[in-house]
């Protein structure tokens, strides 16, 4: 019989780097229509990593809490944003550079180098760093990264939410469902909206738009 291979993130991108300290870094919001792009950076504790950590689209949200306290309270921990008027400034892509760039500046110590899920990376890191596709699913410090992001935007949706309810941003976390692009057309587009994204730049120029 073939030996079973390992499911889910483990350190062994970690271990085949010439660095003591190396930060996960991942990203969440860079698709929704509304509020910012949030990024995270984590050097973890290697003797005390929590149990269960995985790409955060493959936990419920109860269990992203959980593990977003269990974090926080064990690694090295870098959150950056950047906000809708960058986004609609610089561009998403340039906006989750930024976020990123934020995410480690924040991080203390620095690390010696990073690895980034994804296949780009920003420009402006002061250290080297390695692009990995999947990688909140096969490395244990991106997917904690993967879930601090997650968490740390979803709070914000949901804080934002609360002034303007009618959009569901408590739900939809300013993604662009069925039950968004409806609120957008009865209520207009609020300052929380990229108008950058095609969606919400063709909603504010048909006639007799609603913009609050």
């Amino acid at each position: 019989m073939r030996p079973l291979l390992p499911t889910g993130p483990d350190l062994h991108i970690e271990d085949a780097m010439p660095h003591d300290l190396v930060a996960g870094i991942d990203e969440a919001g860079r698709g929704p229509w509304a509020g910012p792009v949030c990024a995270a950076a984590v050097i973890l504790n290697r003797d005390s990593i929590p149990d269960g950590l995985n790409d955060s689209k493959k936990l419920s949200e109860k269990r992203r809490e959980v593990l977003f306290d269990m974090i926080t309270q064990s690694a090295i921990v870098g959150i950056g944003f950047a906000s809708v008027a960058e986004i609609d400034e610089i561009n998403i892509l340039s906006a989750t550079y930024l976020a990123m760039e934020r995410a480690v500046a924040a991080l203390d110590p620095q690390p010696e180098a990073v690895i980034i899920d994804g296949n780009r990376a920003p420009q402006g890191l002061p250290m080297p760093s390695q692009t990995i596709v999947k990688g909140d699913a096969r490395s244990l410090s991106i997917a904690a990264a993967s879930i601090i992001a997650k968490v740390s935007r979803d709070r914000v949706m949901k804080k934002l939410a609360e002034d303007f309810p009618a959009y569901g941003w408590h739900k939809n976390k300013g993604y662009g469902t069925a039950a968004h692009r409806v609120s957008l057309l009865s209520h207009g587009v609020t300052p929380h909206h990229r108008r950058s994204f095609r969606p919400v730049h063709n909603m504010l120029y048909q006639d007799n738009f609603l913009t609050r």
